[in-house]
């Protein structure tokens, strides 16, 4: 009964169809997909089909031939039958690879018969494009990403930069948004394009100059410069700075046998014509470049310069270094000549409160840091004692006394000859003509001679010229009297104020040195009989003593 029932159900076709044929059509499919190519058959009456087989046409030796697909080279169940024994002979291939592209044909076989079938389905094997709209953009612009898949059968398409998804296929493109873009097909993301860039022109970005920042004088170090940038930053692109200042173009600059002027702030500038809001040099941050040393230029300030005993002296010893000295030390060598130093106090002020003898010597002071030391020249510290002083300044104070009373000496004389000539003038206005005082000597005049020392001005000659009338006889004596008081007077005011100023020995020589002047005075000629008679009783000596100084 069973085998009566298969036998209606084959046959039933046959009777329905009654002829052979496969109708199948083409196909597109996307690479890495699976597809069925869909196909029917049919066969006459009385036709029992055994088996069905599917061949690809495959051009070999220059000709086309079909090969069985359980014949060629290809994955497990690449190629899978998915038809029936009677009307269905759909073929189905998965992960579609450029290689199955081609020609396919079904073939059957029945128990009266077998078919080779002579159309063909054929299968094109397609790619997702993906098309990035500009390539090239400036940061800013804007940016569109279009995926072709190639075949007519729609399908939802994804994207994604550098394997990450992109929301949205429109967009403005910043510096971050470069990167490789493809597209695939939404659930089947094996299933995608091959990869596009998308390249995002910007200026220059993360900026940096790169050294050593601490550095030993003497040493050498390296500046470079670097950025992020679209292009690249070219070598002449590259500027640096010192404190401002140009200093060179270029990516790198090495600093040789670096000195402590090379100390400063440091930067460079980046420029690949690109501008950022419009700037186009971007600076990079500042670097401090510090040269370190031990001290050196060390010296040593004494105030006061010059030291007397007893008085106090400091000694500051200054250095320049870096870091900055830390301490420091003094040394003397002393004056009597030993070689060895000895430490004498640490600071960097040495204070001596009181100078004594053995204070005397060469000092120098040592600075340190914690690169290394160094010595100061020597400094030398000498002393004067006290009396020297003093007798120092009474040699000054005695010559300037000397001085003093030589002044004082001049200006008295000349006073004493102003007072004579003025007394002499009197009597020639009162009745005495031009001509007799011209011609001959004033009656009853008073000649002084007065010697003076070497040190002294010269010689003065003073004239006392008395009245010539009848007062003058009676006038006489007492005038001549007055002058040998008044000298007499100023002699002793004198000599009692510069005798205690001189010591015995100058005392003596002044009082042996006391030159006597006589002073002679004339008769007038016109005198009667009784003044010429009692000529000799009137005559006077005055006698005048000058003090000759030490």
């Amino acid at each position: 009964m069973e085998s009566l029932i298969l036998i209606v159900l084959v046959v039933i076709p046959g009777v329905l169809s009654g002829n052979w044929r496969v109708t199948y059509k083409d196909h597109c499919a996307l690479k890495g997909t699976s597809v069925i190519i869909k196909c029917e058959y049919d066969y006459p009456l009385g036709h029992i089909v055994t088996s069905v087989s599917w061949s690809k046409a495959l051009f070999v030796s220059g000709k086309w031939r079909q090969y069985y697909l359980s014949g060629l080279s290809s994955p497990p169940d690449h190629f899978k039958y998915v038809g029936n024994y009677w009307s269905d002979c759909s073929l189905k291939i998965s992960d579609v690879q450029d290689t199955d592209e081609g020609a396919y044909f079904f073939n059957f076989v029945t128990t009266l018969d077998r078919w080779r079938s002579k159309t063909s389905a054929h299968l094109s094997v397609k790619k997702l494009t993906a098309v990035v709209q500009p390539s090239t953009v400036t940061e800013g612009d804007k940016v569109s990403l279009t995926c072709l898949p190639g075949c007519p059968t729609p399908v939802n398409i994804v994207w994604f930069r550098d394997g990450q998804r992109v929301p949205n296929p429109v967009f403005q493109a910043r510096r971050e948004d470069a990167g490789r873009y493809y597209c695939a097909v939404l659930g089947q993301e094996a299933v995608r394009s091959a990869s596009v860039a998308l390249s995002v022109e910007y200026a220059p970005k993360k900026v940096t100059l790169s050294m050593s920042p601490s550095v030993m004088k003497g040493s050498s170090v390296t500046l470079t410069c670097s950025s992020d940038a679209n292009p690249p930053v070219a070598q002449s692109g590259y500027r640096m700075y010192k404190d401002g200042h140009f200093l060179n173009s270029g990516q790198k600059r090495t600093l040789s046998d670096v000195q402590p002027s090379h100390s400063g702030l440091y930067y460079c500038q980046a420029w690949n014509n690109i501008s950022w809001r419009g700037v186009y040099l971007i600076n990079s941050t500042e670097v401090h470049l510090d040269v370190r040393y031990r001290p050196e230029n060390i010296s040593i300030s004494m105030d006061p310069l010059y030291v007397v005993e007893g008085s106090s002296v400091n000694l500051t010893c200054s250095s320049s270094a870096n870091p900055p000295a830390d301490s420091y030390s003094w040394y003397r060598a002393p004056a009597s000549g030993l070689s060895s130093m000895l430490h004498v106090g640490s600071g960097q002020v040495l204070s001596l409160p009181s100078v004594e003898a053995s204070h005397t010597g060469l000092y120098l002071c040592q600075a340190r840091n914690k690169l290394g030391e160094n010595n100061s020249t020597e400094v030398l510290i000498t002393m004067k004692e006290k009396q020297h002083g003093i007798r120092s300044l009474a040699v000054v104070a005695g010559i300037g006394i000397f001085v003093l009373l030589t002044l004082v000496l001049a200006l008295l004389l000349l006073w004493m000859k102003r007072r004579v000539l003025e007394e002499k003038k009197l009597p020639a206005l009162s009745g005495r003509g031009s001509s007799s005082l011209a011609s001959e000597d004033p009656p009853n005049s008073v000649y002084a001679n007065i010697n003076l020392l070497p040190s002294s001005p010269p010689p003065v000659i003073a004239a006392l010229d008395f009245s010539p009338h009848s007062q003058r006889k009676s006038h006489h004596g007492h005038n001549v009297n007055m002058v040998h008081k008044h000298i007499s007077t100023q002699h002793n005011q004198i000599l009692n104020k510069v005798t205690p100023l001189l010591s015995p020995q100058a005392r003596t020589s002044y009082e042996d040195e006391v030159t006597y002047t006589n002073v002679t005075i004339k008769p007038s000629r016109s005198t009667s009989n009784s003044r010429s008679k009692g000529r000799d009783s009137d005559n006077s000596v005055i006698y005048a003593s000058v003090v000759k100084s030490s």
